[in-house]
């Protein structure tokens, strides 16, 4: 880790410009020179060519894990590390690959690491949910936390209204390559797993769940909500017609009806500071 660059995002969580310069100071105490930096969205994430022009060995991403999601996305086949810093909400990707959540202590221990780690990911063609995907009715509550993120207050019960007649006023989403599965699920939360995929459903039978459901999407995290079922997989598909509201790492995406969902690996280039488990 010698070449940095250093990529933002001012609306996720707590990257607040004061904190990114306090860690760019950490930056310059340890003697790692800063190539670029990007604040997304205002800012394009830089290309592999552009890295690789600047000689930068790491990406340094200090966001929440949306922004994460396009970066690693984008940089899918570029042969350099990436370093994840929370500064999100959630921070999922950040409390898999450190112990610490305090950023300066990451860069300490990261600077002195030379473990890299390779991360599962879910895949439904050219898009990728390395923390998560939800899928189905439930997905519409997204748009409530949005508000709820920008503080407009006044329209995060509008917001919860259209997601909760999005999620009961139907007869939800159906899957395939799940055994014995309901007729219709409210919500499908779709999880990488080293060996395939964990799937978890919600249907509204049980509508504490969906509640639950939609306070934990809101407070930020939907990880906490109640499932129903739960089952392993190598790939589901969505059964039915048109599209369906998908949610990858928290950004929503429109996916085909027929879309597949499998599990894929990335490249070993993970700066991993959490010690192995048994060591």
């Amino acid at each position: 880790m010698k070449r940095l660059w250093f990529v933002t995002n001012p609306n996720s969580g707590s990257a607040t410009r004061e904190k990114c310069e306090a860690i760019e100071a950490v930056f310059a105490e340890h003697g790692l020179t800063l190539a670029g930096r990007s604040g997304f969205p205002d800012d394009p994430i830089p290309d592999a060519e552009t890295l690789d022009r600047e000689h930068v060995d790491t990406l340094v991403l200090f966001a929440g894990d949306g922004t994460i999601n396009a970066a690693l996305c984008k940089l899918a086949s570029w042969k350099g590390a990436f370093l994840i810093l929370p500064g999100g909400t959630m921070n999922l990707l950040a409390k898999t690959l450190h112990s610490e959540t305090d950023p300066h202590r990451i860069i300490h221990a990261a600077h002195g690491s030379d473990r890299r780690v390779a991360l599962p990911y879910v895949e439904a063609g050219p898009h990728r949910a390395f923390v998560g995907l939800i899928l189905g009715p439930a997905a519409h509550w997204f748009r409530a936390r949005e508000e709820a993120r920008k503080h407009r207050f006044a329209k995060i019960w509008r917001a919860v209204g259209f997601a909760w007649r999005k999620t009961f006023g139907g007869r939800g989403l159906r899957i395939s390559g799940i055994p014995d599965a309901p007729r219709g699920y409210q919500a499908v939360f779709v999880q990488p797993m080293a060996d395939g995929l964990g799937v978890q459903g919600v249907d509204a039978r049980d509508w504490r769940a969906i509640v639950e459901l939609g306070w934990d999407w809101m407070t930020g995290d939907w990880l906490a909500a109640r499932a129903v079922t739960e089952a392993r997989a190598q790939q589901i598909g969505i059964r039915g017609t048109g599209t369906v509201l998908a949610l990858f790492d928290g950004e929503p995406v429109r996916l085909d009806a027929d879309a597949s969902i499998t599990s894929g690996t990335s490249l070993p280039a993970f700066i991993a500071t959490r010690e192995k488990e048994g060591s």
